[in-house]
């Protein structure tokens, strides 16, 4: 029996009757022989393709094969962080269009996803760091994105714990509606109905190689369970996209690092506001129960690890301790790190491969989470159509031999 559908009225209901209605939020099949779609991945992205594909494409049969457990990798193991303010118009219709589903994800998939748009302020430090956050800020009302400039006295104003000694606020652009989601509910969400239109979910399956067609289409992929048969195939898996590339038989200008994130213990609501400084290469916000939600630069050195090392922990601690000293007493209450996928301009990579019937969404680097609704969309929509969605038009392989990058190392390639 599924969960069915969440109202507060059923909430009240199953409390009255000892919470024994409830059941399972998504299933846990065997894998058929054969699918429409296989997406490969089960975080976010490859979670949101299959929905979409499901709902908006009415593809019939689709799975999503995931090699451990679904938002196991960096859809769990990330700073929950949504935001629009990029720079170049093609990068800032793509995440605007992301912050914009999240703002309605919630009611669209009946899972309260916490969505909380606190806003998102990035200082400035020095007179350049002014020149560049003015002109991002610039770009960013050109492209029809919310962004306003904050004075120092303003931003002392709004956020009185921020006392920063070594390096003086010179001001800051704030976009009022980034914030935060919580990571294991869009997870959550995009699973629950994605089972609810079809789409098998199965988990601890590995993929061990791809199935070809005389003609050379990706015809099925081999499993630890057995192979599985399918019309087309999407590679949503993130760090380990250049792995499966080689299964697959092409190469990926990408390369992998761990990114680590800290929590503190919980305090009581001191910071309502993500505030990111990029002297100190540290960015922080406070989460629903009261930790500090902390993170900073990537591993300088390619890395599939899912965890960090102390250097970065003490660079983040310090940076910290640098903008707010209130927090100086805290203790770490945990660590963990993502693998991400960072390409060469910083930007993802959306559309065809050249294999045919094979798909892939990859390269956000630092910036995944909060593309996750646009990454499933526009993922579906090449895999349902064979062609790129205009959102997608200028993030695929292609750019790569054309040289027309979409360099955002500005707004993607910082420590957030």
């Amino acid at each position: 029996m599924r969960s069915g559908r969440y109202s507060a009225w059923r909430l009240i209901r199953e409390g009255l009757r000892g919470h024994r209605g409830w059941g399972p939020a998504w299933r846990s099949p065997e894998p058929k022989r054969h699918y429409d779609v296989v997406i490969i991945g089960g975080g976010g992205h490859g979670l949101a393709t299959a929905y979409y594909l499901a709902k908006h494409h009415g593809v019939q049969t689709v799975a999503v094969v995931e090699r451990g457990w679904i938002g196991g990798g960096n859809s769990g193991r990330n700073t929950t962080i949504i935001r629009s303010n990029y720079f170049w118009p093609e990068s800032a219709a793509l995440y605007d269009f992301a912050l914009k589903q999240y703002e309605a994800l919630s009611q669209e998939l009946n899972f309260n996803l916490m969505v909380s748009q606190r806003g998102i302020l990035i200082l400035a430090h020095s007179p350049a760091d002014v020149d560049m956050r003015r002109r991002s800020m610039n770009g960013m009302l050109l492209n029809g994105i919310d962004a306003e400039w904050m004075t120092p006295e303003a931003i002392a104003a709004e956020i009185p714990t921020l006392q920063m000694r070594r390096y003086p606020i010179l001001g800051g652009v704030m976009q009022r509606r980034g914030g935060t989601a919580r990571h294991d509910a869009v997870v959550w969400g995009y699973a629950r109905a994605a089972d609810a239109l079809g789409v098998d979910i199965l988990q601890n399956t590995a993929v061990t190689g791809f199935q070809f067609d005389a003609s050379g289409r990706v015809a099925g992929i081999e499993t630890n369970r057995g192979p599985i048969g399918c019309g087309a195939v999407g590679l949503a898996v993130a760090g380990n996209s250049s792995d499966l590339a080689r299964l697959a038989g092409f190469r990926l200008p990408v390369v992998s690092y761990a990114l680590q994130a800290f929590v503190s213990e919980p305090v009581k609501p001191c910071l309502d506001t993500v505030v990111l400084s990029p002297a100190t290469g540290a960015y922080v916000s406070q989460s629903d129960k009261g930790e500090l939600v902390i993170g900073g630069a990537l591993d300088l050195y390619p890395s599939y690890a899912q965890r960090g090392n102390l250097p970065i922990i003490e660079d983040v601690a310090a940076g910290l301790v640098e903008m707010f000293p209130c927090f100086s007493r805290l203790r770490w209450l945990r660590s963990w790190a993502g693998c991400v996928d960072v390409v060469h301009d910083s930007s993802p990579i959306l559309g065809p491969t050249p294999v045919p019937g094979m798909a892939i969404n990859c390269g956000w680097g630092t910036g995944g989470f909060k593309a996750i609704p646009a990454g499933g969309y526009l993922l579906a929509h090449q895999i349902a159509t064979n062609r790129a969605h205009p959102l997608a038009a200028a993030f695929g392989l292609e750019r790569f031999t054309t040289g027309r990058l979409v360099d955002e190392a500005a707004a993607a390639g910082i420590a957030h």
